[in-house]
């Protein structure tokens, strides 16, 4: 729990903003949020499962029966085949290799989301724990390969959002009766496991997008000051990340847990995808690199650190369970009460491999990336979602990069200056 001090700051640094005095860094993190840009990939689907990442882990419920997420998934197989088949994903999904590759490609950080099941598990849940050990190796296998990490608590109790990668797809109620205080609990569960390690976990985010449509927003404030309180107790030396719940992050969180707010080593993290609405999905390629251009001189505004901790290469909503386990896509139309037109063949998009891409398709994703790497490096810098999929092509970093669609080194470009011109630079559009 957080306590009484962190509290006592928390609470004081929130209500005097305006009054109080920036804190002296005299801390010295292990990682230069300044000089150096955040380049990384999330380990999504590891510890936090999603249908889309992994469709073959929910295949027996691809026409129905009621799961749709690991909170249903847990629950459907009971305890014991849960933690048989969970305990043989953890072990196979992400490997040492995957991090010696990331590292290979010129990337320095991974985001690993995990649930506070995990951290603090809670009677009555069907979820099972194991995760841990794991989570440790990956440490280990960070600090091998020259990695610094993000902790990224995915899932909180209740849910915070309403969606499958929370762990509980559905209502939120994430500020009800205990949940938010044993949300606390599992971020200092968390910060004080690692707290030994900080020369990798050199930024530990407190929960991934809480929706503000559903909750309290004066209470998520109130959360990530005691959040970071909490870290606070456990190590000085780690940068604490919160998310922007969606709003803007200029005129909504310019002035909230800057310097001047009296606390220290504060990272704003924002999540750009194009395909989440109807208007998205209708663009044309060349409008989801404006829009991607558009965010450079965005972040760079921020009075904080800022990073584009998700993104993609997909520029449509196409792939297999995207919207939810048994669910089309917007798209092509065949997503209900969401589809308002068709745009398109989902095609290969849907599922298949980088290399089975269609032409055109790996065309608009390489210019896509590319923007998207010159506006998000304006600041601190980006983490793709995800390093790797079963079956969704445009969003697995590692196949992408091996075929030659993401730059290599990382800085290079075959398209340079897209976000220095308002000319269509991307061939037949």
């Amino acid at each position: 729990m957080v306590s009484l001090k962190a509290i006592c700051f928390a609470l004081a640094a929130y209500l005097t903003i305006s009054e109080a005095k920036p804190l002296t860094q005299r801390d010295t993190l292990n990682f230069d949020y300044n000089g150096q840009k955040v380049r990384g990939v999330n380990l999504g689907g590891w510890f936090v499962l999603e249908p889309w990442i992994t469709p073959s882990l929910f295949q027996p419920w691809a026409n129905g029966g009621g799961v749709v997420d690991e909170y249903t998934f847990t629950a459907a197989l009971g305890p014991t085949a849960a933690q048989n088949q969970l305990t043989q994903h953890w072990a196979s999904w992400i490997t040492e290799a995957d991090f010696k590759e990331i590292a290979s490609f010129g990337l320095n950080h991974v985001r690993i989301p995990i649930g506070y099941w995990a951290l603090n598990p809670l009677a009555g849940d069907p979820y099972v724990q194991g995760q841990l050990p794991f989570l440790d190796n990956a440490i280990k296998w960070a600090r091998n390969a020259g990695l610094k990490v993000m902790l990224d608590l995915h899932g909180a109790p209740g849910s915070q959002n309403g969606f499958d990668n929370s762990g509980k797809y559905g209502s939120i109620n994430w500020q009800s009766g205990d949940n938010v205080k044993n949300t606390l609990i599992a971020i200092q569960n968390l910060a004080a496991r690692y707290k030994g390690d900080m020369d990798v976990v050199t930024s530990i985010e407190l929960l991934n997008e809480p929706a503000n449509w559903g909750n309290d927003m004066s209470q998520v404030k109130q959360f990530y000051y005691d959040g970071w309180g909490n870290v606070r107790d456990s190590n000085s030396e780690v940068a604490v990340v919160i998310h922007d719940a969606f709003l803007d992050v200029q005129s909504y969180w310019n002035g909230f847990m800057n310097q001047a707010s009296g606390v220290n080593h504060v990272i704003l993290d924002t999540h750009i995808y194009q395909i989440f609405s109807q208007g998205e999905v209708a663009m044309k390629p060349c409008a989801h690199v404006q829009t991607a251009c558009a965010a450079g001189p965005k972040v760079s505004g921020t009075d904080k650190w800022t990073i584009i901790g998700e993104w993609t290469g997909a520029q449509t909503d196409c792939a297999k369970w995207l919207n939810g386990l048994g669910k089309g896509a917007r798209y092509d139309g065949t997503l209900p009460a969401s589809s308002q037109g068709y745009y398109g063949d989902c095609q290969t998009k849907y599922q298949g491999t980088v290399d089975g891409l269609l032409q055109v398709d790996k065309v608009n994703l390489e210019y896509y990336v590319e923007a998207q790497l010159d506006a998000y490096e304006q600041h601190t810098g980006w983490i793709f979602w995800a390093w790797k999929t079963e079956s969704a092509p445009e969003w697995h970093f590692q196949n992408l990069t091996r075929a030659g669609l993401i730059p290599q080194p990382l800085t290079s470009r075959k398209h340079p200056g897209q976000c220095q011109t308002s000319a269509c630079m991307i061939p037949g559009n």
